[in-house]
């Protein structure tokens, strides 16, 4: 028991001699860090080479993105994927140093001028998002909406932050960013949702309509897209890219049954990655009000010191704008930053 005892200390002393230098001064917060932003950077890092869009597109393997037929094309989803890939993987691995405590406490202006770049970073690529949400992995209905959703979100998540920061309201600063970047996380959670709810959806009898063009794009062979898909034989002889075919969404097929398979559930993987990752934000936000109580004390100081009218209250308080009862600062609170998530 004691050499248990012993061991349990030393590794605790060891875990502290590695986050303690990062500003964090609880355990779970780094263990949350290493977790949500180390799935975050290793999903964007991996990403980064789709920013050669050709050449991603030509490769043979399935490690490429999906939508490739339009977005090897000149039309408006070349554009949006340039606009999305372009800024929203520059803006999520800077996102990440807004969320190291160290950071803010210890370089307050690069903390701010890297928000104002992570916030434009953010406005474009949704707006490519949006433009792209017409074709984007078969562009059916639930894709477009659950696309519009998260982005309007999104906006409307770091709009709140900015203007609670712009009035010194932390812990509501804080709470909006966190729903923010959460919600954009449930971009990496899609991933291994979409694979799942493609395997076992795959043994179901599911079709896809496909435009001939596209399943060209995935088959090499012309024999075998006019074996399995005769009505195509209208593209190869007159070009007419108007003619669409049922393709079965499976897994076990070939590159043109595992887009259908993917089209015909992305839109309920991303709703489910959504909603998902919405709850969880929730919830840790409910399990940590100490920190959101130490916070709203910081802005208390900081509205006060700053002349503003009702400090404490200044920014979207649910005592200034609900029927909570009014908050009352605690005068012996503690400003120093505990390491929290995030601001």
């Amino acid at each position: 028991m004691a050499a248990n005892s012993r061991s349990g200390h030393a590794f605790v002393a060891f875990a502290r001699r590695v986050y303690h230098p990062m500003g964090f001064s609880k355990g779970y917060n780094f263990v949350l860090f290493f977790i949500f932003a180390g799935a975050f950077t290793g999903f964007t890092l991996a990403r980064l080479q789709y920013l050669a869009i050709d050449r991603s597109c030509e490769s043979k393997s399935g490690d490429r993105p999906l939508g490739c037929y339009y977005y090897t094309r000149g039309s408006i989803d070349r554009i949006g994927i340039i606009l999305h890939l372009g800024t929203i993987l520059p803006g999520s691995l800077l996102v990440i140093l807004q969320f190291v405590p160290i950071i803010r406490r210890s370089v307050v202006l690069f903390h701010r001028i890297n928000g104002y770049l992570i916030i434009i970073l953010s406005l474009v690529p949704t707006a490519g998002a949006i433009m792209l949400a017409r074709n984007s992995v078969g562009g059916r209905t639930e894709v477009q909406t659950s696309i519009g959703v998260l982005s309007i979100a999104f906006v409307v998540c770091l709009a709140l932050a900015w203007y609670n920061i712009k009035r010194l309201q932390i812990e509501q600063h804080r709470e909006w960013m966190l729903r923010a970047w959460f919600y954009a996380g449930s971009i990496v959670t899609v991933r291994p949702v979409l694979f799942l709810m493609a395997l076992i959806t795959s043994n179901e009898d599911y079709f896809v309509p496909m435009p001939c063009a596209e399943v060209a794009s995935l088959i090499s062979k012309k024999e075998r897209i006019l074996q399995d898909y005769p009505a195509c034989e209208s593209y190869f002889t007159h070009g007419d890219t108007s003619t669409n075919v049922l393709v079965p969404a499976t897994m076990a097929g070939d590159g043109s049954n595992r887009m259908a398979s993917f089209s015909h559930n992305f839109g309920a993987a991303l709703w489910l990655a959504l909603a998902l990752h919405a709850v969880g934000v929730e919830i840790y936000l409910r399990l940590t009000p100490a920190e959101a109580n130490r916070l709203r004390n910081v802005s208390y100081q900081r509205q006060l010191e700053a002349g503003m009218k009702s400090p404490g209250r200044a920014g979207l308080t649910a005592d200034r704008l609900g029927n909570s009862d009014l908050w009352k600062p605690n005068t012996d609170q503690n400003e120093q930053d505990g390491g929290e998530v995030s601001k």
